[in-house]
């Protein structure tokens, strides 16, 4: 079982920037494939960035290609997001997701294996 625990979310103006990271429980962290993900209200699920479990590899979807940099501390059990150049679209809860199989960085929402909780990110415009 693995747990992961979103923080660093909150309300910024467009233009802005935030941080947010996702803590891993278990001593496998360096084993998991890690992805962001965002909801928005109404809308579906969609996939933001991934890291392969090295980090070695990223991938990101295009509307934040440029803007969000995924990255990984394995010694701290820990994925970051860091988003810049924020837009009232980017507004949307956003999940971290561990995929226990896969060893490449990928956007299939439905073969990452644990979630988070979620924490909330608000642009203003």
């Amino acid at each position: 079982q693995v747990q992961l625990v979103e923080s660093g979310g909150g309300l910024v103006q467009a233009g802005g920037s935030l941080r947010l990271s996702c803590a891993a429980s278990g001593r496998t962290f360096s084993r998991y494939t890690m992805g962001w993900f965002r909801q928005a209200p109404g809308k579906e699920r969609e996939f933001v960035a991934g890291i392969s479990r090295s980090g070695g590899s990223t991938t990101y979807a295009d509307s934040v290609k440029g803007r969000f940099t995924i990255s990984r501390d394995n010694a701290k059990n820990t994925v970051y997001l860091q988003m810049a150049s924020l837009e009232p679209e980017d507004t949307a809860v956003y999940y971290c997701a561990a995929d226990i199989h896969t060893i490449v960085a990928h956007p299939r929402g439905y073969d990452y294996d644990y979630w988070g909780q979620g924490t909330q990110v608000t642009v203003s415009s």
